[in-house]
């Protein structure tokens, strides 16, 4: 049983998943913080998310696995699970995403449903689109704004739209959305020799770079209007000036000629943008200034 689910973890690559439960606890923060049974429902609905997209993507692309060179050791190319078993996992895990979002409200219930439906169309969508990095963006944009909503429950606030949630799941869209693009220079040639249709292999290397760039400024620039709206103080614009300088040395990496040893800098980096955020905000919702 314990080596089932050491190749369960395997399969979704827990680790590397961290950084959309912060930004959804951002967006839960900017709501006003809810109860403690908001937290325990939205972090269930975040695992069983993180658990669905990941094990429909290497359901979906398994031949694709075995031929990318990061992926050898992958739960589906090394023989650790069967098609039908990451098949049966990832049913489970939309069963369980769709639970706790019901739990938490009707708005939350209904929108799990369209994220089930966008995580199993996004594996096919990199083969065909350079639009891809901006959906794998919008997945990971429902974070903050169910993070939001979970404690709101609507998205309408006396009679007006609550912007809000929109503009952070805006920078949590143009955010992953830039550092895919950044991913994908750096691994530009396995992805030009599979066929596949990436801003870098499309545009070339110097478009591409620019294109991330702008992503990035976009998404701080949505994070500073968010922090007006809310009236956000000191804690907040300290980690947001500490997240804009992560992001200001990924676009170096993007812009190295050792590819390896940037991509593995990248995530490293990557791992610490929405830790900082989440830090500045719980102290700016729940440390009183004199």
């Amino acid at each position: 049983m314990i080596v089932y689910i050491k190749k369960i973890v395997k399969l979704v690559m827990a680790k590397q998943g961290f950084f959309p439960f912060l930004f959804a606890y951002v967006g839960l923060l900017f709501a006003g913080g809810g109860t403690f049974l908001t937290w325990v429902w939205v972090t269930l609905a975040l695992v069983a998310g993180r658990a669905a997209g990941m094990s429909l993507t290497r359901a979906v692309g398994t031949e694709l696995d075995a031929r990318y060179p990061g992926a050898k050791e992958r739960a589906l190319p090394e023989g650790g699970l069967s098609s039908k078993e990451v098949w049966f996992f990832s049913g489970i895990a939309c069963v369980l995403l769709a639970l706790s979002s019901y739990m938490l409200n009707r708005l939350c219930f209904q929108l799990s449903l369209l994220v089930i439906v966008l995580l199993f169309a996004y594996s096919f969508f990199k083969r065909f689109t350079t639009a891809s990095h901006f959906y794998l963006g919008v997945l990971e944009a429902f974070a903050p704004i169910g993070g939001y909503i979970a404690v709101t429950g609507v998205l309408f606030a006396s009679s007006r739209v609550d912007y809000v949630p929109f503009i952070l799941g805006a920078a949590a869209m143009l955010w992953i959305a830039g550092l895919d693009i950044i991913r994908s220079l750096l691994e530009i040639k396995f992805e030009e020799r599979e066929g596949f249709r990436s801003i870098p292999a499309k545009y070339g290397r110097d478009k591409a770079a620019l294109i991330s760039l702008l992503l990035y400024v976009g998404a701080v620039a949505a994070l500073v209007w968010a922090g007006i709206i809310a009236k956000r103080q000191q804690a907040y614009w300290i980690a947001l000036a500490a997240v804009a300088v992560i992001f200001m040395y990924q676009q170096h990496l993007a812009r190295r000629d050792e590819q390896e040893a940037a991509a593995k800098e990248l995530y490293q980096l990557n791992a610490f943008v929405s830790p900082v955020l989440f830090v500045g905000t719980f102290i700016d919702v729940f440390v009183k200034y004199q």
